[in-house]
């Protein structure tokens, strides 16, 4: 079980290093295959955040990839945001949590089919130079 859970550890943070969300990687195995309670795995979540975004965020400052004038406002309403969502957490029956999230994920995963499909389809399709 020890090696399961290496896995899926080593799977969400690569995601997370890409940038695609490994938290939601780490929340559904949590969920769905450990039957942990919701909050308690988004509380696990936060704290594998931590150190996967201080080395994330130490390669991407090294190559210039922080636009800080950018980042310090969505850090401050970021913060307004997980204080508004901590409130609501607390108040939300755990089945409606689950079900916000899952609906969220799918979301996240229509988006993602949407993109790759448009990408595929302007490669696919070149534009035309103006002489043909």
């Amino acid at each position: 079980m020890i090696a399961v859970h290496i896995f899926i550890g080593i799977i969400a943070g690569f995601l997370g290093a890409i940038g695609v969300g490994g938290g939601s990687v780490l929340i559904l195995y949590l969920t769905l295959f450990l039957q942990m309670p919701q909050l308690q795995a988004q509380g696990i979540n936060l704290l594998f955040f931590i150190p996967c975004s201080i080395v994330g965020l130490i390669f991407h400052i090294k190559n210039h990839l922080v636009n800080f004038k950018l980042a310090v406002p969505l850090i401050v309403t970021g913060f307004a945001g997980v204080l508004c969502g901590y409130f609501l957490n607390a108040r939300i029956d755990e089945s409606i949590l689950r079900k916000i999230f899952g609906i969220f994920i799918l979301i996240l995963a229509v988006s993602q089919i949407y993109s790759a499909l448009k990408q595929k389809k302007a490669a696919d399709y070149p534009p035309l130079r103006k002489n043909e």
